[in-house]
């Protein structure tokens, strides 16, 4: 027993073991100081360009001896002669999901090794949760991991693909991703390069990558601050993501708006000295014949309530009320990446909800494209107004086969789902089982709300016009969609309530995204959602 001590001394020594959990990484958006147990000659190596990573998993047991390394785990272990099984033994790692230890010196390519915790082995789809656990746990593994090797500096990060190559990638991506610009450069946390280890399926590593950098982008979008991410500028930033991967994106300025009669969208537009713009975007994967997905996001780059003003605590909070157009730009994008064989349109209305002598008035009623009256007697409700004419006219115009618009619209969706899963009311059972088996593959989940006749007559008619922004009643996700629904009679139609998803994320955080930071929620599942639509 005493030798036994004495060599794990000695091993330990050579080799510094650091521990960490998933609560310890969980957010964290500054760089940690190195642990301490990092000896001189690894605090040297952290400091030098290209130091190279690994993460590898290994499996729950039900004790310590029956614990199990992945498949990139054992094809390291065999490397190191069997070293990565005695240190994980006398570390005490029990495989529990996202608790993991970072080894330096174990091996000369590799600087830090990191393994993570992936819970038992086998965890297939669980239909209480909505959710396959085996997917979540290669992302949560894969991100806690890589998470760690970043803080210690590593330029490079391998990763094992954890029996899922798709889903490490997007833990890992989104793991690592940071929104630096206004960060000074020496104070800036480096992003790693990533790599797949151990598997041969780069097909899947690189959708997972494109998938999380379509997220990025949305959080990019979403969580620059109003003064930096305008209107014109969103508009910049789209043609920029876009139009080299061969989509096609048309802004429409202020004379076309008005030429065309968006009146709802105006009422919010001209309290904002910025000038308002529409945003045309089409995708063609197929035949040109085929009719399209139409897609449509709000973006409103910033919603101070107009003259029903916010709160001032919490109001910078209300710059991810773009997040609606955020999801949709990022989507076409990994549609364009993956090549999907579909067809995508897309309008994204621009502008700004702010107080002036120009904003719209408690009270004021507009007409829309299809002679409905529509009373703003809620300002601050802004997300129905502008949505409104935008969401008649790209129905006329690109005649679409399906209908599916993204909006953080209401309270209510964060009251009664939290940060759980995104609202999702439909009029199609077959769409809202297609986007539940999206959701449950992506760990980004939505549920269903209702869409009843009861909410219909809460809407409308109003006192004094035939709609109401804001309705009746409590249940204000539900009156909201209502709403729009009455502006989509014939097509199949989605409309995603992302208020409490797509803005910043706060509670019980997964480990690849930030708390305090825009989540870009739901991009993946929209992503998936299309890619289920295009190869049936």
């Amino acid at each position: 027993m005493a030798r036994s001590l004495q060599v794990l001394a000695l091993r330990r020594s050579m080799i510094g073991i650091v521990k960490f959990s998933w609560n310890h990484l969980r957010g964290t958006s500054q760089l940690l100081k190195p642990p301490s147990i990092c000896y001189s000659r690894q605090q040297v190596r952290h400091k030098s360009e290209g130091m190279n990573g690994l993460v590898v998993g290994v499996y729950k047991g039900e004790n310590e001896k029956d614990v199990k390394l992945s498949t990139g785990g054992e094809k390291f272990d065999d490397r190191v002669g069997g070293k990565l099984t005695e240190l994980v033994k006398e570390c005490g790692l029990d495989g529990k999901l996202g608790i993991g230890r970072v080894i330096n010196n174990l091996d000369n390519e590799f600087n830090c090794v990191c393994i993570v915790g992936l819970g038992e082995e086998g965890a297939t789809y669980n239909h209480e949760e909505v959710l396959d656990v085996g997917m979540e746990n290669a992302r949560v593994c894969a991100a806690v991991g890589a998470r760690a090797l970043q803080q210690q500096g590593c330029a490079i990060v391998h990763v094992d693909g954890l029996d899922y190559p798709e889903q490490a990638a997007e833990g890992a991506a989104l793991a690592v991703w940071r929104n630096n610009v206004n960060i000074r450069k020496g104070h800036r946390l480096q992003i790693p390069k990533l790599e797949l280890y151990g598997s041969t399926d780069m097909e899947a590593w690189t959708r997972g990558l494109f998938k999380a950098e379509s997220q990025n982008l949305a959080r990019r979008l979403t969580d620059t601050p109003a003064n930096q991410m305008s209107p014109s500028i969103f508009s910049q930033y789209t043609i920029d993501a876009l139009c080299p991967c061969g989509v096609t994106v048309e802004p429409r300025s202020l004379d076309w708006i008005e030429s065309m009669n968006l009146n709802s969208f105006l009422m919010v537009a001209k309290g904002s000295c910025e000038p308002p713009l529409i945003l045309e975007i089409s995708y063609c994967g197929t035949s040109p014949e085929d009719k399209s997905i139409l897609l449509l996001g709000k973006g409103l780059t910033f919603n101070s309530g107009g003259l029903c003003l916010k709160p001032k605590k919490g109001m910078d909070e209300y710059r991810g009320a773009v997040s609606g157009g955020a999801v949709v730009v990022a989507a076409i994008r990994a549609a364009a990446a993956l090549s999907l064989p579909i067809n995508i349109s897309a309008v994204v209305p621009l502008c700004e909800n702010m107080p002036s002598g120009m904003s719209t008035k408690p009270g004021d009623v507009v007409t829309l494209l299809n002679g409905m009256s529509l009373c703003a007697k809620n300002p601050d409700k802004a997300g129905v107004l502008m949505m409104a004419d935008p969401l008649l006219y790209a129905q006329s115009n690109f005649k679409p086969k399906l209908v599916i618009d993204v909006a953080t619209l209401s309270n209510g969706a964060t009251k009664g789902l939290g940060e759980s899963a995104s609202a999702l009311f439909t009029t199609s059972s077959f769409l809202w089982k297609q986007f539940k088996k999206a959701g449950s593959m992506t760990g980004d989940r939505v549920w269903r709300m209702p869409l009843w006749e009861y909410f219909d007559r809460l809407v409308s008619p109003a006192a004094i016009s035939d709609l109401c922004n804001q309705g009746r009643g409590p249940a204000s996700a539900c009156l909201a969609a209502a709403i729009l629904h009455k502006l989509v009679p014939c097509s199949d139609w989605v409309h995603l309530d992302t208020n409490g998803t797509g803005m910043l994320a706060k509670d019980n955080v997964p480990p690849y995204l930030l708390k305090d930071s825009m989540t870009g929620r739901p991009t993946r599942t929209v992503i998936q959602f299309l890619s289920q639509m295009a190869c049936k």
